[in-house]
């Protein structure tokens, strides 16, 4: 009997300083979040454009992470708003590319906070760089002066679009989520549905509707303590399940 190994997935570190030195981080929360949907997780530090194709070779799925740093705004078309905020262009420089690719190849995706954000982007879509500052948005960032208990914690509900992707995943039209995000879903790109929106009408999750293979994207943090949360064990059990669909999948023989 053939034995099946757990589908592998990809995970995008992040680059930061360590003191004077250059280094790549990941939150082991994310890496946990894989492991809680069945999957091999895999870092990638950073890849260069030639990297992708071996990469993806070696995937079931990529996880694209949240993360302190945001999106650069020169992306879509916009200057930088507040220079304190930390980015990671080199982050960008490959994780956007890599979002045309795996929506295009059926590879199954999963999209949270940052990485949301990336894809909305990657695909011609644009951001609020400070949604408390546009009305009618609330603020959705956390305190962070507070225990991350609390940051953490549920701060808003979502209102589920009915027969979407995450209504079939999670089943009911309305649950509660958190909240640590100061930049969101401007203008959605094309070709991109909405699959779930805060009360005050902010984006809050979406798939690309035709892609071949399981895309979502939500904005809160689903991977935050997820084996005690029944709506994050839904999304991570049913993007585990799609890896292995594609872990699975039929191939064309190998050439003689």
């Amino acid at each position: 009997m053939t034995r099946h190994l757990r589908p592998v997935v990809l995970l995008p570190a992040c680059n930061k300083l360590l003191g004077a030195h250059a280094s790549h981080t990941i939150g082991q929360k994310y890496v946990d979040a894989a492991r809680l949907a069945g999957a091999l997780p895999l870092v990638v530090p950073q890849a260069r454009p030639e990297d992708l194709d071996e990469l993806l070779q070696l995937a079931d799925g990529v996880l694209l992470t949240g993360s302190p740093s945001n999106v650069h705004p020169s992306h879509f078309g916009q200057a930088v708003r507040d220079p304190s905020l930390p980015l990671d262009p080199a982050r960008d420089d490959w994780t956007l590319p890599l979002v045309r690719r795996v929506l295009d190849s059926g590879m199954p995706l999963l999209a949270i906070c940052r990485g949301t954000q990336e894809v909305n982007v990657a695909l011609g879509g644009s951001l609020y760089q400070a949604v408390q500052e546009v009305g009618p948005f609330a603020d959705h960032r956390s305190r962070d002066n507070e225990p991350v208990e609390q940051q953490y914690a549920d701060a808003h509900p979502v209102d589920v679009v009915p027969g979407g992707v995450l209504h079939g995943i999670v089943g009911v039209d309305r649950f509660p989520v958190n909240s640590l995000h100061g930049q969101a879903v401007d203008r959605l790109a094309e070709g991109l549905q909405v699959e779930a929106r805060a009360p005050d009408g902010l984006i809050e999750a979406f798939s690309r509707a035709h892609a071949p293979g399981f895309n979502l994207c939500v904005q809160w943090h689903p991977e935050w303590q997820a084996q005690d949360n029944p709506y994050s064990m839904a999304i991570l059990r049913a993007f585990g399940q799609a890896c292995c669909n594609y872990r699975d999948r039929p191939r064309a023989p190998m050439p003689a």
